[in-house]
């Protein structure tokens, strides 16, 4: 007879951005680490024996430094979990996601980590119009709570702690407490980071009187780039898996519950003087008409010099497979053409330039 067995879960990775409306992103798996059943069973074993009791699966077709193309479809694996429970299962879908390391392109797992702490998906009252309704106004990334906030500002400290620690190894120079000052999502959280009573453990003094201890498994070197930990503090003790993209000077990205972060880390006196720096100029293409996504541009609707309006089919991308339309974003002059029919596309290539507002409404 078939019974009923616990709990199963699927979450479809593909290699397409939800920051950008789900488009596809094409590129080379530059880094590619698949979480394995054995890896999530040691991160949730003091945490959650009950979901470290179930599996993990990865069902892929690709490799390290395998090309996603425009050509073809862009699913990149089938991520499943199988414990004894819904809720088991989703926590071992959390860690699993956490761990999963896919570098060289954009992926969706920001979003399908966001389902693993939505509301309405642990509640189990989901319908296909989920995204529609949650997400009105697009997905912006994973918006961590306060809580969550001082978990990967001490961990970003940490990270930049251990990278001092390191330069000043077999010396008698190497700091054992540093201040730092953490940016992170418009703030500026003050702590210092201090060596623990074992060699990986580390202390966390946050200004206003919150503490963080980490005892770190792993401090994100080599080919997964995870940082590991159990974190203690406000709550219980927690597993916190975070993967170090880029260390920098002053600080790192990191990609903390599938969203990249990036952190500056400076000293008290850095600090300081950040605020008398000028901000960086930004390219403006709202001037522009851009590629969404990578492809080739098949076709120009319009030329030089054409008066369009808004909603105006201005030109036609295809990208996997299907024809997107480019359209007019409002009343304007089309000033010049930059791509011809045939030519390949990245991301926010610039295929036309308009007039300015002003130059428009004068004509």
């Amino acid at each position: 007879d078939v019974t009923i067995n616990g709990w199963a879960l699927e979450s479809r990775v593909y290699a397409e951005d939800p920051l950008r409306g789900f488009l596809p992103s094409t590129g080379r798996l530059e880094r590619y680490v698949e979480p394995t059943t054995e890896m999530v069973r040691t991160a949730l074993a003091d945490i959650d024996p009950e979901a470290a009791s179930g599996i993990v699966r990865c069902d892929s077709g690709v490799r390290e430094w395998a090309e996603i193309s425009m050509h073809y479809d862009p699913m990149i694996s089938k991520l499943v979990t199988h414990g004894p429970n819904r809720l088991a299962a989703i926590n071992l879908m959390r860690s699993a996601l956490d761990r999963y390391v896919i570098d060289g392109l954009a992926h969706n797992v920001n979003f399908l980590r966001e389902m693993m702490d939505h509301p309405r998906f642990l509640s189990g009252q989901i319908d296909t119009k989920l995204i529609e309704v949650e997400f009105a106004d697009g997905y912006k990334g994973y918006r961590p709570n306060e809580a969550q906030v001082r978990d990967l500002a001490a961990v970003a400290g940490a990270v930049q702690w251990h990278g001092v620690r390191a330069a000043h190894a077999g010396r008698s120079t190497a700091p054992a407490a540093l201040p730092f000052v953490v940016q992170v999502l418009g703030e500026d959280l003050a702590l210092t980071v201090s060596a623990g009573d074992s060699p990986d453990r580390v202390g966390v003094a946050g200004e206003g009187g919150w503490a963080r201890t980490l005892d770190v498994r792993c401090w994100g070197y080599g080919a997964s780039s995870v940082f590991d930990a159990i974190v203690s503090g406000d709550d219980a003790p927690r597993n916190v898996a975070v993967q170090v993209i880029q260390r920098k000077l002053l600080g790192s990205v990191l990609q903390y519950c599938g969203t990249k972060f990036d952190i500056t880390v400076l000293s008290p006196a850095q600090a300081a003087l950040m605020h008398h720096m000028p901000e960086p100029p930004v390219n403006n293409l709202a001037n522009c008409l851009v590629s969404p996504m990578p492809g080739v541009l098949l076709s120009l609707a319009v030329s030089e010099g054409e008066k369009v309006i808004a909603g105006q089919e201005l030109a036609v991308v295809e990208a996997m497979k299907m024809q997107n339309i480019l359209r007019a974003p409002c009343d304007t002059i089309v000033r010049d053409i930059v791509k011809s029919p045939g030519d390949t596309l990245s991301v926010d290539d610039v295929i036309l330039e308009f007039e300015q507002p002003e130059s428009a409404a004068a004509a």
